[in-house]
């Protein structure tokens, strides 16, 4: 499956300001499942971009703007292959992993890093809705993690909410509601209190509303199990990733893969209006 992604970025301005360095996360992950073809970032005002790789192994590129501006724009376009998915949990079943996972001690200092909460304030609420909400089976890990998922698709309702950050796990469950983000965060920390290395993933989404031109970024959860490696499971769509899930980033916490970030000085009132759209379209293979 070959697909155009193009994702447009608009911030204005009331009045020209200075812009600061920005970080975009926005170049597909590539691998034995998904390969970059085509990539071209069209940025104005006028800049100068510097391409590194972090920690998790994304590909970051650091803008520097060389001018103000009033209007900035930030134009993602990108043909992606996806290749031979992951295998699916039918593939899978022969090599059923445990719950929890026993990881092996080679693992352990990267796993460790990915048990780790990232709202130590939400324990108590999050500990008290799985044990309401989920049952656990001890020689399927998998299933485990796709009942988590279906669990907070079934309890939580999809709200696309514009405001930065996420919403903690406890307000998550409290007000029943969140962003994708917002329910990726949920069943990351979720499964880190059950034992299970997780991590969050940012990235696009190949669907009805991307291929209408008025859709966003997206969010899912990606858990590490022995033999299976990452898997990735969308508490949104509440299901296993597919090949329309397109990843760009991943980090051990969701400040990690903002798709795009940067500052500028000026005051609050500076800042007019954002918009965000992103397009896709499955394009014919190459023969």
């Amino acid at each position: 499956m070959r697909i155009h992604i193009e994702h447009t970025t608009t911030y204005r301005y009331v009045r020209p300001v200075l812009l600061h360095r920005h970080r975009l996360v926005l170049r597909p992950r590539e691998g034995h499942d998904q390969r970059v073809e085509q990539m071209r970032l069209r940025l104005e005002p006028e800049h100068r971009v510097v391409w590194v790789r972090d920690v998790f192994g994304n590909s970051i590129a650091l803008v520097d703007w060389l001018e103000p501006a009033e209007v900035l724009t930030i134009v993602n376009d990108v043909v992606v292959e996806r290749l031979a998915p992951f295998p699916t949990r039918e593939l899978n079943e022969p090599w059923r992993v445990p719950m929890p996972p026993q990881y092996e001690p080679i693992e352990a200092a990267i796993t460790g890093v990915y048990q780790q909460l990232s709202f130590l304030e939400s324990e108590p609420a999050l500990r008290a809705w799985l044990d309401a909400s989920l049952t656990v089976d001890a020689a399927d890990a998998e299933g485990a993690m796709l009942a988590l998922c279906t669990a907070i698709h079934e309890s939580v309702r999809y709200l696309r909410r514009n405001e930065k950050g996420v919403q903690t796990p406890a307000h998550t469950l409290e007000t029943k509601s969140g962003s994708c983000r917002d329910m990726a965060t949920l069943m990351m920390d979720a499964a880190r209190l059950l034992g299970v290395a997780a991590r969050f993933a940012s990235g696009y989404l190949h669907g009805t509303a991307s291929l209408a031109g008025h859709a966003s970024t997206h969010a899912w959860t990606e858990v590490y199990l022995p033999l299976l490696g990452w898997r990735g499971f969308d508490p949104t769509v509440g299901a296993a990733i597919s090949l329309h899930h397109i990843v760009t980033g991943v980090s051990s916490h969701p400040r990690g893969v903002m798709p795009i970030s940067g500052r500028f000085t000026g005051c609050a009132g500076d800042c007019q209006s954002l918009t965000v759209a992103v397009r896709t379209e499955e394009l014919p293979e190459v023969s």
